[in-house]
């Protein structure tokens, strides 16, 4: 099958029935039409369909190697800077779609399954490992276009450094039999976002040091018997766009994902008891140096938006000419640029790695990591600067075509806007910034590749300085 179109996306999920439970009720039904899921489900769809708009077919697909069908562009293994660059376009057409807020569109699945497979060679002749099983599975999920979701995260039980869980019923999901058929899984992890709307889910595991049975790696189908999602609160505000121009569209879910003894098929497993593989095969491999590659190039958009809603708000209320105003709107331009920058130039710098792709330079794509979760929240906190008090005057939908609409049109408007369209701005501005929607967003970017000071100090410790120390000392001598 070659890349699907959204209305085979939506009935591909409606048809697995999977186990999603929301506000301690579980999903009946098409979860497609589901309050909490239609709108990004449907967003989601819209991606699917732009791989068979034919003015961007050689944007969003390319030639399968093994069918000759068009598949998703995402899933290339890049042979050249110009393939690097091809797949950063792809990402960023695929981002403008959401403005960047969908962190886990296909694409980032698709992107992190093309690496794992990549450096299945790390597998090879390792104890209870299969890298024809990774090389298989990439290759089923790229012909028949599966969406997926992942969960790499133990629950927070307990984060001191002593902490060893030692409980009968298990809390992190480990391994309770290992039959003729497959493993048993039983246990919770998190943080699945997009969880219980996608056709799989991949599940790696880097364990605990000196705990063979705590590292392995699997895929499953999303309606596994004894799997389960288990939601936070929907962010979605309600279905008007005008009300919540962001949540209605672009809200992924996350959840928990609860195992009750599911059996994982060996053919679907990747690795298992083998902890040296499973803590090095993700920071040996492709994955980091590609991941963030795709992620970079998304948050670029995003940031493009953020400056968009930012300029929007000086041009309305006609607040261009503080020094302050001009300030704050230019961070967001240098940040952006940067990021442009740094994305460039981990393009530049590429060069083909052991597995004979062209590789992204990972300290170039670590530096941008390392940005990002601190000047996000900086965005927000201009928005909300700049938009103040405007950013509660912010009457709804249902206002602006009731009897006070007069009232409405007379005291909110501004300078270049009507009432409505001013509204409109502002609702956009606080759904990005302020809604549960919003200050989501701002979590999701501070932790996206984990704890931002750690994410720093392994920056600090792999760094080559040398030569810099080396240039002091000879000044010194």
């Amino acid at each position: 099958m070659p890349a699907i179109t959204g209305a085979q996306y939506l009935d591909r999920i409606n048809k697995l029935k999977t186990n999603v439970w929301i506000d301690g009720k579980q999903v009946t039904g098409n979860i497609s039409e589901h309050p909490a899921f239609k709108g990004v489900m449907k967003s989601q769809a819209r991606l699917y369909d732009l791989q068979h708009d034919e003015k961007l077919t050689d944007l969003m697909t390319y030639k399968s190697p093994t069918t000759g069908d068009r598949v998703g562009l995402s899933f290339l293994m890049p042979k050249t800077k110009e393939d690097l660059a091809k797949k950063r376009e792809m990402v960023q057409h695929w981002a403008r779609e959401s403005n960047g807020m969908m962190g886990r569109s296909p694409d980032y699945m698709n992107t992190t399954l093309m690496t794992l497979a990549a450096s299945a060679h790390l597998l090879e002749g390792e104890e209870n490992c299969f890298p024809d099983h990774i090389k298989a599975y990439y290759e089923h999920v790229r012909e028949n276009d599966l969406s997926l979701t992942h969960t790499f995260i133990e629950p927070q039980v307990d984060r001191s450094y002593k902490y060893w869980e030692d409980s009968k019923e298990p809390i992190a999901a480990r391994i309770m039999d290992r039959t003729s058929e497959g493993l048993i899984v039983k246990g919770a992890r998190l943080l699945a976002t997009q969880g219980g709307i996608t056709d799989e889910m991949l599940f790696v595991s880097a364990g605990r040091p000196y705990d063979d049975e705590s590292g392995f790696a699997f895929s499953i189908p999303s309606n596994s018997k004894g799997l389960k999602f288990i939601c936070r609160e929907s962010f979605v505000g309600g279905d008007s766009k005008f009300n919540y121009p962001l949540s209605s569209r672009f809200e992924e879910m996350d959840t928990i994902v609860v195992f009750d003894n599911v059996l994982v098929p060996w053919k679907r497993v990747f690795f298992y008891d083998n902890i040296d593989v499973a803590q090095t095969y993700l920071s040996q491999g492709s994955f980091q140096p590609f991941a963030l590659h795709q992620v970079l190039s998304r948050q670029i958009v995003k940031t493009e938006f953020m400056l968009g809603i930012v300029q929007s708000i000086i041009d309305s209320i006609n607040i261009s000419g503080y020094p302050h105003v001009q300030e704050k709107a230019t961070e967001i331009i240098v940040a952006l640029e940067t990021l442009k920058a740094l994305a460039i130039k981990s393009e530049v710098d590429a060069k083909l790695n052991e597995s004979g792709l062209m590789q992204p330079d990972f300290t170039t794509l670590r530096i941008a990591i390392n940005i990002f979760p601190k000047i996000y929240p900086r965005f927000t906190e201009i928005v909300q600067l700049l938009g103040a008090s405007g950013l509660m005057s912010i009457p709804t939908e249902n206002a602006f075509q009731s009897p006070i609409r007069k009232d409405l049109d007379q005291y909110l408007q501004s300078a270049s806007n009507n009432a409505e369209d001013r509204v409109k701005l502002f609702r956009l501005a606080w759904d990005a910034t302020m809604s549960s929607f919003g200050t989501r967003q701002t979590l999701y970017e501070r932790f996206f590749f984990g704890d931002p000071v750690r994410v720093m100090m392994a920056l600090y410790h792999d760094y080559d300085k040398t030569p810099y120390v080396d240039f002091v000392k000879k000044q010194l001598k």
